[in-house]
């Protein structure tokens, strides 16, 4: 679920936990037709597109994302909606666990934030507010921006942070599928739910790979 370097044809991997797991937070019923369908949706619309170019079968769905430019014209909105889509996703999925298992940051990455946003609670505050102020569908995501700090920041719809240099370590989904069968229309709820179940250890492994890159 955390393999971000796959290629075409790209598959649906199973969620890392049971669907129930994050009860009481985020629903199982919400979680089934997140990754079932929702997601399953992005993969079946992004194989479609790259199915007759062969050229971009080998490429990574990060190599897609960050190279939109270099597709041929006819299906770069189709790869930057659906591999997006996609990307976005997996990283979600992946940055939650049962609430039992998460413990707040720590190590290197409990460091920085300390260091960039002052506080624990200061940065909660901060990404809360980013979740809410993004209009309609997106993300708000914390990521490592080129010279090394951490920041805050938002996507609308399912663009992703890459093309902006932008190492991802964790993200928030606000599009309504992700919350509105449990907490309706109020997204502040949902948002406070979701800090009590992402999976920090995974944040923390993200942030280090961030600086492995470069």
């Amino acid at each position: 679920m955390t393999d971000l370097t796959y290629h075409y044809p790209f598959t649906n991997p199973p969620l890392p936990y049971a669907y129930q797991a994050l009860e009481p937070y985020i629903d199982e019923k919400t979680m089934k037709l997140h990754h079932d369908r929702h997601l399953q949706t992005y993969i079946d619309n992004l194989n479609r597109a790259l199915a007759d170019d062969s050229r971009f079968h080998s490429w990574t769905l990060e190599q897609l994302l960050y190279n939109i430019a270099s597709l041929p014209e006819a299906i770069q909105t189709a790869v930057r909606n659906n591999g997006g889509g996609v990307y976005n996703h997996l990283l979600y999925f992946a940055g939650l666990a049962p609430a039992s298992g998460t413990q707040g940051p720590s190590g290197a990455l409990s460091d920085a934030i300390r260091s960039d946003f002052g506080s624990p609670d200061a940065f909660f505050k901060k990404l809360k507010e980013a979740a809410l102020s993004v209009f309609g569908s997106g993300y708000a995501w914390l990521v490592v921006a080129a010279d090394g700090s951490l920041m805050i920041t938002t996507t609308g719809n399912q663009d992703t942070p890459l093309p902006l240099g932008l190492c991802p370590v964790l993200n928030i989904d606000v599009w309504e599928h992700a919350y509105y069968l449990k907490h309706y229309n109020v997204r502040a709820d949902y948002i406070e739910d979701l800090f009590r179940v992402i999976n920090w250890e995974q944040a923390g492994r993200r942030y280090l790979a961030c600086f492995q890159m470069e």
